[in-house]
C-alpha cells in the first residue's frame, strides 16, 4: 500500500477516534510500527496530525496553536529519545526551570508524574501539566500569542527571583566554533536568564540543530554543562566533549 493510501485511513482514524496509537494503526492497516511512525512524523510535519508520545492526535484536540503543535511533532521520535534521557536525570523533589521549546515541551509526559516544581514561561508547559504531581510557577509578563510564551522584563525579573536545581533548554542552532544562537532576541533572552539561575543547565537539541548558526549568537557553550541529544556519530560528540559539555545521546 502506498503512503498516500496509508496517509487517508490514518486521517480517517484519527479524525472519527480523535486518537489513535502506533500499534493499532499497525494493525489496522497491515503494515509495521516503523512504516506507521514515518508516516506519522511525516503528516505531522506536514500539519495534519498532531505527533504524540507514541501514536498521533488530531491537530483540534490539542490545547496548542496549530503552528505550536505541528512544530512540536517535527522530528517526534528524536524529541522523545531526548526527553526520556532528559527525565532521567530529574529527581524527586527538585526545582526545574523549562522553557518555550517544542523539544522542552514534549518533556511533560515524562515529568507527570515526579513530585517536582517546574518554572516555565510556556503555557503549553502548564496545560500539560495541570493536575498532575508537578507543582507550576506560571512567569508573569508580555504574552507572545504565536509561541505561547511569556517574555519581557518583568519575565526576567521574575525568573531572577528564583534558584532551581536544573534547568531544561531548547536552542535554536548550537556549533562548536560559535557556540548558541537564536532566530530572536525574546527566546535569547529567556535562555540567559533561566540558565544564570539554574546550578545546572540541560540543553535539548535534535541533530538539526547541532552545527548551525541563527541570527542571533547570544552565548558560549560553556553556559550548559550537559547536551541531550539523539543518535550522533562519535566524531560530532566528541566535538562537544572537547568543549567541556556532558553528552547524553543514548
Amino acid at each position: 500500500m502506498s503512503y498516500q493510501s496509508r496517509k487517508q485511513i490514518i486521517l480517517k482514524i484519527v479524525e472519527e477516534k480523535g486518537e489513535a496509537d502506533v500499534k493499532e494503526l499497525a494493525q489496522l492497516i497491515d503494515t509495521s510500527e516503523i512504516t506507521i511512525r514515518r508516516d506519522l512524523s511525516q503528516m505531522a510535519s506536514d500539519g495534519l496530525i498532531y505527533r504524540t508520545h507514541g501514536g498521533a492526535m488530531k491537530l483540534s484536540l490539542v490545547n496548542q496553536p496549530a503552528s505550536f503543535a505541528q512544530k512540536s511533532s517535527v522530528n517526534a521520535d528524536k524529541k522523545d529519545h531526548i526527553c526520556r534521557l532528559a527525565a532521567a536525570e530529574i529527581n524527586e523533589g527538585e526545582v526545574i526551570f523549562m522553557d518555550c521549546g517544542s523539544t522542552v515541551f514534549r518533556l511533560c509526559p515524562f515529568i507527570k508524574n515526579k513530585k517536582i516544581k517546574v518554572i516555565t514561561n510556556s503555557l503549553p508547559v502548564v496545560y500539560e501539566l495541570i493536575n498532575t504531581e508537578v507543582s507550576i510557577n506560571l512567569i508573569g509578563g508580555e504574552l507572545d500569542n504565536g509561541r505561547q510564551a511569556i517574555h519581557g522584563i518583568i519575565a526576567t525579573e521574575h525568573i531572577q527571583r528564583y534558584r532551581a536545581d536544573k534547568a531544561f533548554l531548547g536552542v535554536d542552532g548550537i556549533s562548536p566554533e560559535n557556540g548558541l544562537s537564536a532566530v530572536s532576541e525574546k527566546e535569547a533572552e529567556m535562555t540567559l536568564a533561566m540558565a544564570s539561575n539554574a546550578n545546572l543547565t540541560y540543553l535539548m537539541c535534535d541533530s538539526t540543530k547541532l552545527g548551525k548558526n541563527k541570527y542571533l549568537t547570544f552565548a558560549p557553550l560553556q553556559l550548559v554543562e550537559v547536551l541531550v541529544t539523539d543518535e550522533q556519530t562519535e566524531e560530532v560528540v566528541e566535538q562537544y566533549r572537547k568543549a567541556g559539555l556532558r553528552v547524553l545521546n543514548h
